[in-house]
């Protein structure tokens, strides 16, 4: 996978909206993500050569090339690459991070009380493996 150049999402393998997110992009992206939870050791390696840190969870982060996305131009960048109609939603990128990313930490840090939390990061199935980094559990 080292020479496979499609863009990685680093999510909270535990929480069941960020888990959401990744089952929603992975049926419509038609294969150009790759995944990895923060918890595992692909994420966490990614996480800190991105100068992040791996223990920061309340965060959802793309990776492209050497471009580190975070919060909610991460959320942008994602859905500007699914096409129509979730694309529509890119121009709101024009609005600072600094005015965007606040309702981003509202729900983030809301996120287990409203949507729960599984018990250990999610583990690819058969069909889905090949998009994940890791499948390892912390």
């Amino acid at each position: 996978m080292e020479d496979d150049e499609r863009p990685v999402i680093l999510f909270d393998g535990v929480c069941n909206l960020c888990n959401s997110f990744v089952n929603f992009v992975m049926d419509r992206d038609g294969g150009e993500f790759r995944f990895a939870s923060i918890q595992s050791d692909a994420g966490s390696e990614l996480m800190r050569e991105a100068g992040l840190s791996p223990e920061d969870l309340e965060t959802f982060v793309v990776v492209d090339g050497d471009t580190v996305y975070t919060k909610s131009s991460a959320g942008l960048v994602v859905l500007r690459r699914l096409g129509l109609p979730y694309s529509l939603t890119y121009p709101a990128v024009v609005v600072p991070s600094v005015l965007r990313d606040p309702f981003y930490d509202f729900v983030a840090s809301r996120r287990y009380d409203w949507f729960g939390k599984r018990d250990t990061c999610r583990v690819p199935d058969e069909e889905t493996k090949d998009r994940f980094l890791s499948s390892e559990e912390p």
